[in-house]
């Protein structure tokens, strides 16, 4: 970015907040948002019947003419060269098509790293597969193509690799003395500093000072990352399990030199994504193989193979101090910490963020670091940075509730803040404290024991914690999308969104059935492709605002052509778009109910069968102009063995604030699913990164332990339903929020329970022993 560009866009952010909202793209309330006939409805999933009879297809079950299996041969160094690679026993043996290494593979330029374009999607900016250098452990060295899965799988084994080793760095501990301060933390300064908090800290009546620690963490999605691609006449078709599938054709044609136009990626149905579908080398190596091997191919990763190449959350090590005056208000909060990265990528775990926006105090400090290592770059995953990030700030707020003998509740109460702590710029909506104080109510919050370990029911000793859940509000620019209606009231929307089980595509046709008035079986979303008007990245819970905001766009150029179609002898005629409204299948204007027609009698009239219109949807402006955040309140009651140290939460209930809900039934199964993934990252996941070698050491999901059933409690949602003004049908993404706070909430019901107070994630037995 040049000194001009630089210096434009930050006049623009200090303009944007005194900016009316009727001027701002995207600020005005949506008249949508009180809507009661779609939204609100516990909807079942549009694709649910499609995934219970087995018709839904998958990326590793696209059938192509002639196709090959591949098979995927990993390095055992972290870092060093390739001195010999024997391939000759795997290209004899039985069905092998084709053993493709660094030596035969394509020439392909390195992806560009995302952010760093508007529709880049590189995990990493590393060569793939084009030399002999090896930059981790479990970097891919070989690909065997064969008739079968079988067949190649077997000719892998018979590959022999020699490598000569180079230092490497793969001890947190070592990276951390030479840690960095990265250019920013996604776009955010990388330090906040508000006064001497450091000298608040050491004023304070009451102080808490301590030290937490994350570990790593693997994507593990139900649904493995697969591609299955094929070359046509120099164009690429990919199917593949994308949440970003035009950054994906972009990258790709990039990497391969030709048009974004000659890829196409199809990506209907995703199981799982987390952060962890993105361009990986998986897609980049089956495309390669495929362009060599003249022959359609299919790649699906081993499970193993997911932990080798993709990457998940990383290692973080954070300081949080709290200063509180003898109100209980905060004089000091410092969250300060690190990081472990590569040189290669840039996802610093942005940790620090719910420190910025959440509570109100007179200093603050905030800096975060990474440090540089040989590992699989590691990447988004649910809520990355926030997820571990009120782990620390939360259990660091109930050790300085405890230090002042203040209910945790209330300590929250009294550090509410008027504005963003940070920017100062107002809440576009914020109902946390509503949240907190129904969700306690419900929980029974009243009934627990301040004193550690003082309810004991046989051996199990029982605990309540609360922690604050927060995840900021996203809307990706860039969204574009395409509405048919039809002389028979039908109405799609075309958008290469995308499907990952959350129910975008059922609460999409929700909001195209209310914008345009018309029953919900006579709409429908269509995502999924690359050949759609180009969707956003699904990712930072933004899709349900991004889509949103793109389908507010559409209408209304969908509207300035019905008017425009509708001819003189309309009761439309002469009326503009902002004098009309479109309802019970038709256009209106405005204050005569009784003054419009059916979109079929426009259509009838001008002698068309269907009418479209495209359009993009505005910037996200409105994020600049006001903070804007989701929050919840966890609350987490667990039960402790005294003789085992075995923990077992027995409760669970998430008090959310997120706008408006617009459909319970999948917004109920996106909150508890997060608040799973939050026992997950409190009780049982840990990847085990062997320090001297570089390799993860239990790459599977025998050894790398995720929730099961008998993990998890009945689980309870609530939320305030309170629409936000500023966002596209009053409503903010919830997918990632779940997730924020668990780990606080459990650990501090620990403590509650036993009085040991863990700081180091997961909370096994062998830390209450």
């Amino acid at each position: 970015m040049s000194i001009v560009q630089e210096v434009v866009q930050k006049a623009m952010l200090n303009v944007i907040p005194h900016v009316p909202d009727r001027w701002l793209p995207g600020a005005s309330p949506d008249p949508l948002r009180h809507e009661q006939v779609q939204f609100g409805r516990a909807v079942s999933r549009v694709d649910g019947p499609l995934k219970v009879q087995g018709k839904a297809r998958f990326a590793a079950e696209v059938e192509m003419d002639g196709m090959l299996y591949a098979a995927v041969e990993f390095s055992t160094i972290a870092a060093g060269r390739i001195a010999a690679l024997d391939t000759a026993a795997a290209e004899a043996a039985p069905g092998v098509a084709l053993v493709m290494t660094w030596r035969n593979a394509p020439r392909m330029s390195p992806p560009a790293i995302m952010m760093t374009k508007p529709k880049a999607a590189g995990a990493n900016d590393l060569p793939v597969m084009q030399d002999e250098v090896i930059r981790w452990n479990g970097q891919p060295v070989a690909v065997v193509l064969a008739e079968t899965q079988e067949q190649a799988d077997h000719a892998k084994s018979l590959i022999r690799v020699r490598y000569d080793l180079e230092p490497a760095v793969t001890c947190f501990a070592d990276a951390m003395a030479k840690a960095r301060v990265p250019d920013s933390i996604l776009g955010e300064p990388p330090r906040v500093e508000i006064g001497d908090a450091e000298a608040a800290l050491r004023a304070a009546a009451t102080k808490v000072d301590a030290i937490y620690t994350t570990p790593r963490h693997n994507h593990n999605a139900i649904e493995l990352h697969a591609a299955t691609v094929a070359w046509n006449d120099g164009k690429l078709v990919v199917h593949d399990a994308s949440q970003m599938i035009n950054g994906t054709a972009w990258t790709l044609a990039q990497m391969f030199g030709i048009d974004e136009a000659d890829v196409h990626v199809s990506s209907p149905f995703v199981g799982g994504g987390f952060g962890g579908k993105c361009l990986w080398d998986h897609q980049i190596l089956a495309a390669a193989a495929s362009k060599i091997a003249g022959r359609p191919v299919r790649l699906v990763l081993t499970r193993e193979g997911v932990f080798r190449t993709v990457g998940g959350r990383t290692r973080t090590e954070q300081r949080v101090a709290l200063g509180a005056k003898a109100d209980g208000t905060l004089a000091a909060l410092i969250h300060t910490g690190c990081v472990a990265m590569t040189p290669h990528n840039n996802c610093p775990e942005q940790f620090t963020f719910p420190a910025r926006h959440l509570y109100a105090t007179e200093t603050m400090l905030l800096e975060q670091k990474v440090a540089d290592m040989n590992m699989v770059v590691n990447t988004f995953m649910r809520a990355p940075g926030e997820s571990v990030g009120t782990f620390a700030l939360e259990s660091a707020l109930d050790e300085l509730a405890h230090a002042m003998q203040l209910c945790p509740v209330e300590l929250r109460r009294r550090i509410e803040p008027e504005k963003d702590p940070t920017s100062g710029h107002a809440f576009s909506s914020r109902h946390y404290q509503r949240a907190l104080a129904e969700g306690a109510a419900r929980f029974g919050w009243d009934r627990r024991s301040a004193t550690p370990g003082a309810r004991r029911e046989g051996e199990w000793l029982v605990g309540m914690g609360v922690a604050t859940a927060t995840y900021p509000y996203f809307r990706m620019p860039g969204g574009a999308a395409r509405i048919t209606v039809t002389a028979d009231h039908r109405a799609t929307v075309q958008m290469a969104s995308h499907e990952m089980g959350m129910g975008t595509a059922t609460v999409q046709a929700q909001h195209l059935a209310a914008r345009l008035g018309l029953p919900l079986e006579n709409v429908a979303f269509e995502y999924g492709d690359s050949k759609m008007p180009d969707g956003t990245l699904a990712g930072g819970s933004s899709q349900t605002a991004s889509i949103g905001a793109t389908v507010i766009a559409v209408h209304e150029a969908l509207v300035k052509r019905l008017i425009e179609k509708a001819g003189k002898e309309s009761p439309l005629h002469g009326l503009s778009a902002d004098e009309v409204e479109t309802r019970d299948g038709g256009v209106w204007k405005v204050g005569e109910p009784e003054r419009g027609e059916s979109y079929a009698a426009i259509l009838r009239r001008a002698g068309i069968a269907e009418l479209s219109a495209e359009a993009k949807a505005p910037p996200p402006l409105e994020a600049q102009k006001y903070s804007m955040h989701s929050y919840g309140a966890q609350f987490c009651e667990v039960r402790v063995n005294a003789v085992t140290g075995e923990t077992r939460v027995s409760r669970f209930l998430g008090s959310f604030d997120c706008g408006r809900i617009l459909n319970p039934k999948t917004a109920a199964s996106q909150f508890k699913g997060g608040i799973i993934m939050g026992l997950g990252l409190a009780l049982t996941e840990e990847t085990f990164f062997d320090e001297r070698s570089g390799r993860i050491m239990n790459p599977s999901l025998a050894e790398y332990h995720v929730p099961v059933h008998l993990d998890v409690p009945a689980i309870d949602v609530m939320w305030t339903d309170e629409p936000d003004p500023h966002s596209p049908m009053g409503a903010h993404g919830i997918g990632e929020i779940g997730i924020t706070g668990v780990g606080a909430a459990v650990a501090n019901a620990i403590f509650n329970a036993t009085g040991r107070r863990v700081r180091d994630l997961p909370i096994t037995l062998d830390k209450l022993l």
